[in-house]
Formats: structure tokens, sequence, C-alpha cells
């Protein structure tokens, strides 16, 4: 697929322009609340209120499309989840994602990415579709992860991916966070959901 803009290379300066020029006033605001939320007001995890609060808004704010997040949050309150939080426990996120509801096994690997990464962003950065575009769009142009798989839907590989992007571009100088973002908001203008519609008419 191509992209509907020209894909500059990951530089200092296309970072902090996607980070910092091409953010809205919505998403701003959203992630502080999101902040306040997680880290401030219920930083915690052994009260099925407050963890119904917080995956409440989070699957609200980024339209994960969760529709009962009751045994969600009930699964995420059973794992105490709050020591490997601290650890930055990479497994958190699959065992996370993996919920069943009503007898069926669902997997919410975005939401589990998000929920870990609002507690503690710079040990788990998010996985979304965006970002996962764009990091399968580098490797192609350059081959910048060197393993003989890049399974991005294994979030223990999808963050080795990351940490990879960051040293092969010398990109150093940012967070996790703003990584995430930039891939995030590149991948919104390059490969928008409608593409495809889009490509047609």
């Amino acid at each position: 697929m191509t992209p509907l803009i020209k894909i500059k290379r990951p530089t200092s300066e296309e970072v902090r322009k996607y980070t910092i020029e091409k953010v809205d006033e919505h998403y701003e605001l959203q992630e502080v609340a999101l902040n306040k939320l997680f880290t401030k007001t219920y930083p915690k995890n052994d009260d099925i209120n407050d963890i119904l609060i917080k995956a409440s808004s989070l699957n609200d704010f980024y339209s994960t499309n969760i529709f009962s997040i009751f045994p969600v949050a009930k699964h995420i309150k059973d794992l105490n989840i709050d020591k490997g939080l601290e650890d930055g426990d990479l497994s958190l996120v699959s065992n996370i994602a993996s919920v069943n509801i009503n007898g069926v096994n669902k997997k919410f690997y975005s939401f589990a990415s998000k929920y870990c990464s609002h507690h503690k962003p710079e040990k788990f950065p998010i996985y979304d579709y965006y970002v996962d575009t764009m990091l399968k769009y580098f490797q192609k142009t350059d081959s910048f992860y060197k393993s003989k798989k890049m399974d991005l839907k294994n979030y223990e590989t999808f963050c080795d991916v990351i940490n990879e992007f960051i040293k092969f571009y010398s990109l150093g100088e940012f967070k996790i966070k703003q990584i995430d973002v930039y891939l995030w908001q590149l991948g919104k203008v390059a490969f928008p959901r409608n593409y495809k519609k889009k490509s047609k008419q």
C-alpha cells in the first residue's frame, strides 16, 4: 500500500514535528485527564471501582471497542498487576489482553498495552494499528530490525522492535511515549483507516 504522503526518514526534527506541531488540543487534554486518573487519582489496581473508572475512560477515549468492560476490570483486579507494573513486567500485557467474556475468549491487545502504558509510559509502549503500520513500513524501507521475524502481536517482540527503531534512527533523546505519538500521528496521516475506500473514488 502506497502512503498518501511522502514519508521522510525518522529524525529528531520529524519526531518533534509530529509530537508538538501536529498534536491537536483534544488529544492533549484527553492525555492530561488520563494521566491524572492513572497516576494521581487511582494509581493502584486493587479496587474494582478504581479499575472500572480507568478501564471505562480508556475504552471511551481510545475507542477500543470493548462492549462489556466489567469482566475486563475484574480480570485486571484478579491479576494483581501493581508489582508487575512497577517492575516493567512485559508479560502483563498479554495476561491482561486475554479475557473470557461469557464463555468466549477475547484478546484486547491494544487496550492492554494502553492500560499498562498509562501507568508506566516509559516501560510499556502502546501497540496500535498505526504504530504497527509505520513500523512495518520502516522495516520494509530500511530493514532496521535484524531478527528474522517481526511479530508485533507478541508484546515482548514489539518492545524490542521499538527499542531497535530508536537505536537505528538515533532517536535516543526522546522518551518512548514520544516515539509512540510520532508513529501514531504519522500513521494516521500516511495510512488513514479509510485509505482503501478513498483510493477507489
